[in-house]
């Protein structure tokens, strides 16, 4: 039977969650939605290039590259990666993009981790305060962001496979404030699971993480 969400039943939904491509999703006429654009986005519009079809690392769109979360997060200064988002975010609009994927909220905690530029900060505070701010300018612009990768994504090797063994206190304290604080003050329109296990669980269908802590608990609708 067709549900109360625009007249989609079960399958169509789930088609939704489907790529259409490699950036973008489906879309679905009968109920007036539309195929989204989604691009890389922590150092600028990552928009991969016409007939580019492998993962986004060939040719891209000219863009603006911005400096790294790093280096950004160095600055102390909300304003400023409000200001960097919203520049960011103006740009992902002209370019067509509807979901820029980014900010990068993971916790730096080892330096072996290729993608800490991506991130800001080893500490919770810090990250959540820019995230936040990064968040606010990019979608000011009528461009979503989807702060990532949640959560416990801490290292490259075996990302989509290694099993994170955390406590409660130190998954929420650390490794979840951040996001916490993002989702609270920012309201951002996505969030982006991450591909590795947190206890057992795939970030991507646990629960308790995506729907008590996520939705539940900080608001996220």
């Amino acid at each position: 039977m067709p549900s109360e969400t625009n007249g989609l039943d079960q399958a169509e939904k789930a088609e939704l969650l489907s790529g259409c491509g490699m950036w973008e999703t489906p879309g679905s006429e009968r109920a007036g939605i539309r195929s989204l654009v989604l691009t890389d986005g922590p150092n600028g519009v990552r928009l991969s290039a016409a007939g580019d079809t492998g993962p986004g690392l060939g040719e891209s769109r000219p863009a603006t590259c911005f400096p790294a979360e790093c280096a950004t997060a160095s600055s102390w200064d909300p304003e400023l990666l409000e200001e960097l988002g919203r520049a960011a975010g103006l740009e992902a609009a002209a370019l067509g993009v509807d979901v820029l994927l980014g900010p990068g909220l993971n916790i730096k905690r080892s330096p072996l981790c290729g993608r800490n530029f991506e991130y800001f900060s080893e500490d919770p505070l810090l990250t959540g305060s820019l995230g936040a701010a990064w968040v606010t300018g990019v979608q000011s612009c009528g461009v979503a962001a989807s702060p990532k990768h949640f959560a416990a994504n801490n290292q490259e090797s075996y990302r989509m496979t290694v099993d994170v063994i955390v406590d409660e206190r130190t998954l929420r304290e650390i490794y979840l404030r951040g996001f916490e604080t993002v989702v609270r003050r920012s309201a951002p329109w996505t969030v982006m699971a991450a591909y590795n296990r947190i206890n057992g669980f795939h970030a991507a269908q646990d629960p308790w993480l995506l729907r008590q802590v996520l939705r539940q608990e900080w608001g996220f609708d």
